[in-house]
């Protein structure tokens, strides 16, 4: 008698767990093809009673019609963004041409000493603005996705010695010398950008450097490829290492050097948005090494 009812209590039990076991996966189902159709843009509402399953399908209505509004509007501030660092590029390219041009033109001619030096002034003041402008609209533009990197498959040499080249006049100006090692690595990279990002770092390594050289290096590991720019400059005191590529950040001890405190931030975005990234090393008043990564495939 009792192995009977054990018996019917076993049966019940597995029944009851059967019939939940299929009304969970016939819910989990009905769900998962109610996402296979939201992601295909197509769902609609197909029950309409009292039902919990048409309670939800409401509400994943009503999430997915709030859902397509957010995108909406995000495009649309994503529009005006772009309309108006159109506009600021626009607008500000001409004043400063010919502030720029007029500057020169007057330290041309003969002119008073202190005439002479406040118009250097202005035209030193005019070139960090226009400077200033252009990598705010280029920032902008990263971080809204309006500028859109093109990393591919290419060798490192013809991008560095771009950069290099771009800003030898420079160092030599300052008695600098810049040594490139060559190198047959190749890495996942957008060249444009990604010459920019390196030409920032190895301007702001002529910048703080007054005696020896800048160096510009390439190691190839598994999944990277590193790039040493290293420099015998002033070097970066310990405490300020994490603040460095913060946006318009600069230290107390080169305020009075040009720039804007922008060039690093932006580096780092654009190595960032290949899946690349950047450290820095430094011994205060020996110098200082940037170190690059660029991944070698695309992950």
């Amino acid at each position: 008698m009792w192995i009977f009812i054990v018996f019917i209590c076993v049966t019940v039990t597995a029944i009851i767990i059967f019939v939940n076991y299929r009304r969970t996966k016939k819910t989990m189902d009905t769900i998962e093809e109610m996402l296979n159709v939201a992601v295909k843009g197509e769902f609609t509402e197909g029950q309409f009673d009292e039902t919990r399953m048409s309670a939800l399908e409401t509400k994943f209505a009503h999430y997915l019609s709030a859902s397509a509004l957010s995108a909406q509007n995000v495009e649309a501030e994503k529009d005006k963004i772009k309309a108006l660092i159109a506009d600021i590029s626009h607008q500000t390219k001409t004043p400063i041409a010919n502030l720029l041009l007029y500057s020169e033109l007057l330290l041309e001619e003969e002119l008073p000493q202190q005439i002479e030096g406040n118009v250097s002034a202005i035209h030193e003041q005019t070139q960090k603005l226009k400077f200033l402008i252009e990598s705010l609209v280029k920032l902008s533009r990263l971080e809204n996705g309006i500028l859109q990197l093109v990393p591919r498959m290419e060798k490192l040499q013809p991008m560095l010695e771009r950069a290099v080249w771009e800003l030898k006049q420079k160092a030599e100006e300052k008695g600098l010398q810049i040594s490139l090692h060559n190198t047959d690595v190749e890495a996942y990279f957008d060249p444009k950008w990604t010459g920019e990002a390196i030409g920032n770092v190895i301007d702001n390594a002529i910048k703080y450097t007054e005696h020896g050289e800048i160096s510009v290096s390439a190691i190839s590991y598994e999944m990277f490829v590193r790039i040493d720019i290293a420099d015998t400059g002033c070097g970066i005191r310990e405490e300020e290492l994490p603040k460095i590529f913060r946006r318009f950040y600069r230290s107390e001890l080169v305020k009075d050097e040009e720039g804007v405190g922008i060039g690093l931030y932006l580096t780092r975005e654009i190595l960032q948005e290949q899946g690349g990234y950047i450290k820095v090393s430094s011994v205060y008043g020996q110098g200082s090494k940037f170190s690059i990564y660029l991944p070698k495939n695309n992950f």
